[in-house]
C-alpha cells in the first residue's frame, strides 16, 4: 500500500466514523421518542413506550453511548479546526461557520422544527398552532438536533478569535488523557450544582455537557498538531479502549448496586446538585467521554477504511443527514401511529426507517442542489 493510499484510507477512517455516528444519533433518538426517560420530544405525543424492562435493558446496553457520541463529534470537529482556520485565515473561516453551521440552525430554529413539532401534536390531538409550538414549548429556539451546530458555532468563533497556536507541537499522551478526564469530572460537577443534566436553557445551548465538549473540542485542537487524525498511538489506543470498556461495564453494574429500576423517577439525585450520585455520574461521562472518543478514533483508523464510491456517498451526505434527521423521524414515528405494533417494534422500524431516508435525502440534497454548497 502506498504512502499515499495509507493517507487517504486514514482520513476516509474519519468519514466512515462519522457516518457510523451520526447513524448511532438517528437510531438512538428513534428509540428515545419511546422511553419513558425521553430525550427526544417525540416522547411528549407518543402513544406507545417501551415495557419498563425492556427499557432497562436498552439503557443498561445502549445508554452508555449517549455519554460520550457526542464529545466523540467535537473531537473530530477538533482535529481539522485549526488547519481550516490557517487555510482560509480569521474573517472568512467565521464566515464559513457561519453559513455553514449558523444558517442550519436559524432555520430548524425558527421555522423547521416547529412545524414538525405541529405535526407532531396535531397528530396527536393537540388544537394547537406554530406559533404555539414555537412560543409554548421550552426550550425556547429550539432547534432539535441542531443544537450540537449552534455550540459548535459558538465554539469555533470563539478560537478563531482568541485561540493562540502552540509554538511546537504537543505530542499526547495517556498523562494528558488522565488530566483531561479528571479536569471534566470537576468542571462538569461545579456546572451542575447550578445548571442540571437535561435542563434547558434559551436555545437549549446544552450548557451543562459543555465541560466535555469544550474538553474534546480543545482536545482535537491539540491532537491536530500531533497527528491524531491520522493515527492514533497504539499503546494510547489500547489503554483508551480498556478503560471506555470498563466503564460501559460498570454502568449496569452500579444501576443494580445502588438499587436503580426505574430510570425515569430515579435519575433526579444524578443530575446535579451537591451530591455524591451527581459527582458518580460526572465521573463515569469524563472517563467515558475521553476514554470512549478516543478509543472510537484509534479503532475506526484501524477498522474502517473502506472508500468506496458507497462510503463516500455516505460521507458525502452525513452532515444533511444530521440536519434533516428530525423533521423525518417525526414524520415517521407520526406516519407509525395508527400501526397496532408495540413500541419495541415501532421505535426499531422508525430507527431503520429514518436512517436510510436521511442518509438517502442527505445525499441527494449535497450532490444533487445548490444546497451542496452549505451542507
Amino acid at each position: 500500500m502506498t504512502a499515499e493510499v495509507r493517507q487517504r484510507s486514514r482520513l476516509a477512517a474519519v468519514d466512515n466514523l462519522k457516518v457510523l455516528l451520526v447513524a448511532w444519533v438517528i437510531g438512538g433518538h428513534a428509540l428515545l421518542g419511546y422511553s419513558a426517560v425521553g430525550g427526544w420530544p417525540y416522547d411528549e405525543v407518543n402513544e406507545v413506550t417501551f415495557e419498563p424492562h425492556v427499557e432497562a435493558v436498552l439503557a443498561a446496553v445502549l445508554g452508555p453511548s449517549g455519554l460520550f457520541l457526542m464529545g466523540t463529534f467535537y473531537l473530530l470537529s477538533g482535529l481539522f479546526t485549526p488547519e481550516s482556520l490557517a487555510r482560509k485565515g480569521t474573517a472568512r473561516f467565521i464566515g464559513d461557520r457561519l453559513v455553514r453551521l449558523g444558517i442550519p440552525f436559524a432555520i430548524s430554529a425558527l421555522l423547521v422544527w416547529p412545524l414538525t413539532l405541529w405535526v407532531a401534536y396535531r397528530a396527536a390531538g393537540h388544537d394547537v398552532t406554530p406559533w404555539w409550538v414555537f412560543t409554548h414549548r421550552e426550550p425556547l429556539l429550539d432547534s432539535g438536533s441542531l443544537w450540537f451546530v449552534e455550540i459548535l458555532l459558538l465554539f469555533s468563533v470563539a478560537y478563531a478569535l482568541f485561540g493562540r497556536p502552540a509554538s511546537a507541537a504537543v505530542v499526547l499522551t495517556g498523562g494528558h488523557l488522565v488530566a483531561v478526564t479528571a479536569g471534566v469530572v470537576v468542571s462538569t460537577f461545579v456546572v451542575r450544582l447550578w445548571i442540571p443534566a437535561r435542563s434547558g436553557q434559551v436555545g437549549d445551548l446544552h450548557i451543562w455537557w459543555w465541560p466535555q465538549l469544550i474538553a474534546m473540542f480543545g482536545l482535537g485542537i491539540v491532537g491536530a498538531r500531533s497527528g491524531f487524525a491520522q493515527r492514533v498511538p497504539e499503546g494510547m489506543w489500547r489503554g483508551s479502549r480498556v478503560v471506555a470498556a470498563l466503564a460501559i461495564l460498570s454502568v449496569p453494574v452500579a444501576a443494580v448496586a445502588l438499587g436503580v429500576s426505574d430510570l425515569a423517577g430515579q435519575a433526579g439525585p444524578f443530575l446535579g446538585g451537591w451530591r455524591w450520585q451527581a459527582l458518580l455520574f460526572a465521573a463515569v461521562e469524563a472517563v467515558l467521554v475521553v476514554g470512549g472518543s478516543v478509543w472510537l478514533l484509534g479503532w475506526a483508523q484501524r477498522r474502517l477504511t473502506r472508500d468506496g464510491p458507497l462510503a463516500v456517498a455516505l460521507a458525502r451526505g452525513a452532515f444533511a443527514a444530521f440536519f434533516i434527521q428530525g423533521p423525518v423521524l417525526i414524520v415517521l414515528a407520526v406516519a407509525a401511529r395508527p400501526l397496532p405494533f408495540p413500541a419495541e417494534v415501532k421505535a426499531f422500524l422508525v430507527a431503520a426507517i429514518a436512517i436510510a431516508v436521511s442518509f438517502g435525502a442527505g445525499w441527494l440534497l449535497t450532490t444533487r442542489t445548490r444546497l451542496g454548497r452549505f451542507l
